[in-house]
């Protein structure tokens, strides 16, 4: 009896030797659980496991410090107590001042700033009013702690620890307060087993890409303590400054032989989530792209009938694109150089426009994964001439950034991509919805939509339509020069094309036939001013003869290469959707593994 009363007692063991740790840890970790909420989903609430989540966590960090001898056990533990109530600190601050816990982005930005711009932004940032805040709240708990770590040390120097329990009550009271925590334990244990498994598969992911990937999962981890969000961030800088690392030591080994310019103004606009059935290039109904199908009609535009892109994730899809890598090739997408930095060797002058990939705190996982290498300060510098200092809530600013690049010196040979925010959700921020909110659900006879999901519906056609006059914008900055404009967007979107009432993008599914069709089937065309067809005649018949063949979006940078004629060892004309040795054959992998010329032959 004796034996199971002692058994008992060392579940007990663990919160008995690290009482008040336990205590303030758990109140400490309840605190930001309950109060970090995400601001931008309505609806949103704590997470629902956090109370015996958290439970398991405290417990397993108290007994991994109740396996260290005493005289040091003291000092580990205040030492993770410092680092857990600092980095608390800082996801609370994050939240108060930007919004946001704690993000890779955040974490960047702070390892890339220097004394004096901290200093600025202490300043700015840091004030009394801290103390009101969900901040105050940390500070509170820490402050108890202390308080009582006080009391304790001085009550042992006097040497007064309470009235002593019988050994026999002692040895009952830790059992059946073992019994307590072994069935609290187990509970938790059982309850928050998936998610720390989840956990596990996304701190061991070797690359930024299955970091990514994981994250779109249903089962994805739920990090709810600041301490994992900063185990997060961490990884996450980890693995990107792999692939940088990567990057850079390529910078220069872009070997070019010589360059005529073939395409002295080349534009690459890069969309977002645009389903192709949404266009009336491609027989959509609505009229979301009017001026597009009158630019088709005059001759101007050639709408490819054939396209995919890799992924239906927008920073897999930059990867592929930026880089001379393509799915089925060996090794990784930053294992070859990036085209603009071909581009710039050749003589091009480069302009990078993005409403999407600049540095900021609030960024989600996937704009990071996405921009990382384009906003990494010596990569950029190798990739562009010039480009674009801040974000806009609509896709117009853009243009006016362009206008005052242009303003400043107009280059004879030019490679500009615009990347915009085209259609990505929320649909209804993506147009100025006073004045350009064009469709209405009373447009639309589906009966089998609820009036929230016909609003939605509506929006996103009012999102394509405002991205169809940016994108003509565009292309009248360029109608008086021999320019060749090339459009895509990064992938497809579901919007309740069909009956599954949905709308977004379905990572963890199957590839299917329906899947493909409505994420990864994307609208392509080129668009030549009239100067550039005069001038290349034979070119834009090509353009025209081969507007039917089979492509992917990953081997763009090779077509990209023909059209500014420069000479390589990198081009490959099997890649190059406009020349007569294009492999038509070459398989077209979704994701990398599946194949979607398959997918249609059995569909």
């Amino acid at each position: 009896m004796k034996r199971i009363l002692q058994l008992l007692g060392l579940f007990w063991k663990p919160i008995s030797l690290n009482a008040a740790f336990f205590a303030f840890m758990y109140a400490l970790g309840y605190y930001c659980t309950q109060t970090e909420i995400q601001l931008h989903l309505r609806g949103a609430v704590p997470y629902k496991l956090s109370a015996s989540e958290l439970f398991f966590d405290v417990y397993l960090l108290c007994a991994l410090l109740a396996l260290i001898p005493r005289i040091v056990r003291k000092w580990v533990r205040l030492v993770v107590a410092v680092l857990l109530y600092a980095i608390a600190l800082i996801d609370v601050f994050c939240y108060v001042r930007f919004e946001s816990t704690l993000t890779p982005t955040m974490l960047m930005l702070f390892f890339e700033t220097n004394g004096r711009e901290a200093g600025e932004f202490l300043k700015s940032f840091v004030g009394w009013d801290l103390f009101t805040s969900l901040v105050g709240g940390v500070l509170l708990i820490a402050l108890l702690h202390i308080v009582w770590s006080v009391l304790r040390f001085w009550q042992r120097r006097r040497r007064w620890m309470g009235p002593r329990l019988s050994k026999p009550a002692l040895l009952v009271g830790n059992a059946l307060m073992g019994l307590l925590a072994a069935v609290l334990l187990g509970y938790c244990t059982s309850e928050c087993w998936a998610n720390k498994q989840a956990m596990m598969r996304l701190l061991t992911k070797q690359n930024l890409g299955e970091v990514e990937h994981e994250l779109t999962t249903r089962e994805h981890a739920i990090l709810y303590l600041p301490v994992h969000r900063m185990a997060f961030s961490l990884r996450a800088n980890q693995l990107a400054s792999q692939q940088i690392s990567t990057l850079v030591g390529h910078l220069g080994e872009a070997q070019v032989d010589s360059c005529d310019f073939r395409s002295p103004q080349i534009v690459l606009i890069i969309g977002e989530s645009f389903n192709r059935y949404r266009s009336q290039l491609y027989g959509y109904d609505h009229e979301t792209t009017p001026r597009q199908l009158e630019r088709m009609r005059d001759s101007s535009l050639v709408a490819f009938t054939d396209v995919v892109a890799p992924w239906n994730l927008t920073s897999f899809v930059f990867k592929h694109v930026f880089s001379l890598y393509t799915v089925g090739d060996k090794g990784d997408w930053c294992d070859a150089p990036l085209f603009p930095e071909v581009f710039r060797r050749a003589g091009y002058h480069v302009t990078f426009i993005t409403n999407q990939f600049m540095s900021r705190a609030g960024e989600q996982v996937y704009d990071f994964s996405g921009g990382f290498f384009l906003n990494n300060p010596q990569l950029s510098n190798a990739l562009f001439d010039e480009r674009n200092q801040r974000t806009h809530p609509y896709d117009d600013g853009v243009l006016a950034d362009y206008d005052a690049m242009i303003k400043k010196q107009r280059h004879e040979h030019q490679l500009t991509i615009f990347h915009l925010m085209g259609q990505h959700v929320d649909y209804l921020g993506r147009f100025p919805r006073k004045s350009r909110r064009h469709f209405k659900p009373a447009d639309y006879h589906r009966d089998d939509l609820t009036e929230e999901k016909q609003q939605i519906n509506a929006d996103y056609d009012n999102a394509v339509l405002y991205n169809d006059s940016i994108v003509d914008q565009i292309l009248r900055r360029f109608e008086q020069e021999n320019a060749i404009v090339i459009y895509m967007p990064d992938h497809g979107e579901e919007c309740f094309n069909d009956s599954m009432g949905f709308y977004g993008r379905l990572h963890s599914a199957e590839i299917d036939r329906r899947l493909a069709r409505e994420e990864f089937e994307i609208p392509f065309w080129i668009w030549a001013s009239e100067q550039y067809r005069n001038t290349h005649p034979y070119g834009w018949m090509a353009i025209r003869r081969y507007s039917q063949r089979p492509y992917m979006i990953d081997r763009l940078p090779h077509t990209l290469l023909f059209l500014g004629g420069i000479h390589t060892p990198l081009y490959r004309k099997e890649l190059d959707v406009l020349n007569a040795d294009y492999d038509e054959h070459r398989p077209r992998l979704l994701k990398g593994k599946t194949d979607y010329d398959q997918l249609r032959i059995k569909k």
